[in-house]
């Protein structure tokens, strides 16, 4: 009987056998990678045991890539920015002054023109032939005055002998004061003739440039037509008007007390492209109290005739220049509730946060007018993931790319700060 149950328990044995060595490795499998895991987890300079790999994991912190520049110094332009509309110093409206037919056009349209220029002509033969009849008219009235200054001579002899009498004497002074007066009329009469002549010739009040045409040659004009022969505009020189906010109205002041020549710079509409540069002429008496603003103007020679009337431009005009003045780019400023502050890099590549008292602003260029030395090094990228003594990886250094350290590339984080680089 214990025959029969040796032999039927020995393929229940053999079966226990064979789980057994596939289990021991299974286990020795686990046991491997367990340890494996333990080891990479741990800190890159040992400091942190296997126990310690979660931890060391948490507590260690990659240098962040940044771009840095270098804090300059140099003189510094100090502008004060506005919107303006250009203006014409003068414009004319071209009216006949006379009716009569238009019989020439001297003028191309956009043609610049001189003060006195012809421009057009009515037909002159009506005034002429007025001007005829009245010097006619002068001439006889000239000889009756004549005729009258010899009788009253011979009448003032005969008089001092006692041939005729007082009475007719008197009277025919009487008759030359009369003709002299015709005479004066006749003049005058002569000079309106002449005037309405000098009318028949249209030419220009002003020295500029004339418009579009408005009205044909052969059309008959008059002197209540509304909208005349042409438009004429002065645009050398040319006047620009602009505001100001009121907050800056003192500072322009001050400089304009000083008889200092205040420039000013006339931009296109997207405040890109140089148009004309002129001074300061005016500023007006009173702030507008709707939008805040005083209105100032300035002339332009505008001799390349770049501004045109009613043109829409940006104004810089120069107010001072802070001389030796420390600049920064524009993006290494940071604000938070307690003011301006730049994160400047020292000799351990540590980001120090630093608190600044932020100046003038003009294009990408801050001034920066305290706790900030030139030379200084300062984060323009990268400032999202720093914090007062946070390492850096330099990234870039004024421009220009900087190769990572070797020792920060051989650690695992430095994958990191690769793709940040091509991000």
């Amino acid at each position: 009987m214990s025959e029969n149950k040796h032999h039927q328990s020995t393929p229940l044995a053999g079966r226990r056998r064979a789980y057994i060595l596939p289990g021991s490795l299974i286990v020795l499998a686990i046991t491997a990678v367990g340890f494996y895991f333990q080891q990479s987890s741990a800190a890159p300079d040992g400091k942190f045991g296997a126990a310690d790999g979660k931890r060391g994991r948490e507590n260690y912190e990659a240098p962040a890539a940044v771009a840095i520049e270098t804090a300059g110094k140099a003189d510094f332009p100090v502008y004060l920015n506005g919107l303006g509309t250009v203006t014409a110093l003068r414009t004319v409206t071209l009216r006949p002054r006379v009716d009569g037919e238009l019989v020439r056009v001297a003028f191309s349209e956009g043609q610049m023109v001189k003060e006195g220029e012809l421009l057009a002509e009515i037909d002159p033969r009506p005034f002429q032939i007025q001007l005829q009849q009245v010097e006619g008219q002068l001439l006889r009235d000239q000889a009756l005055l004549q005729n009258a200054e010899i009788d009253h001579d011979r009448y003032q002899k005969l008089l001092a002998q006692d041939s005729i009498s007082a009475q007719q004497t008197v009277t025919q002074q009487a008759q030359v004061k009369q003709y002299q007066g015709t005479v004066e009329m006749d003049k005058a009469q002569v000079n309106n003739a002449k005037l309405q002549l000098g009318y028949a010739r249209l030419t220009s009040p002003i020295p500029g440039r004339v418009g579009l045409r408005q009205i044909d040659q052969g059309n008959i004009v008059h002197t209540n037509d509304t909208n005349g022969l042409v438009v004429i505009t002065q645009l050398q020189p040319i006047s620009v008007v602009f505001t100001l906010p009121e907050d800056k109205v003192q500072q322009v002041i001050q400089r304009w007390r000083s008889n200092q020549s205040v420039t000013v710079v006339a931009y296109d509409r997207a405040g890109k492209i140089k148009l004309a540069e002129g001074k300061l002429l005016a500023i007006d008496n009173q702030i507008d109290p709707t939008t805040g603003t005083l209105k100032l103007k300035a002339q332009f020679d505008n001799n390349e005739s770049t501004l045109f009337a009613n043109q829409f431009v940006n104004v810089k005009m120069h107010l001072e220049t802070l001389p030796d003045a420390t600049l920064v780019s524009s993006a290494a400023i940071q604000h938070d509730g307690e003011g301006a502050f730049v994160y400047v890099i020292n000799q351990e590549k540590k980001a120090q946060l630093r608190r600044i008292t932020v100046g003038p602003i003009e294009a990408d260029k801050v001034v920066v007018l305290t706790n900030l030395a030139a030379n200084e090094t300062v984060v323009v990228e990268g400032t999202d993931r720093l914090h007062e003594g946070s390492l850096v990886d330099i990234a870039q250094k004024d421009g220009q790319t900087v190769a990572a350290s070797p020792d920060t590339l051989t650690k695992p984080e430095a994958r990191f700060r690769k793709r940040d680089r091509r991000s």
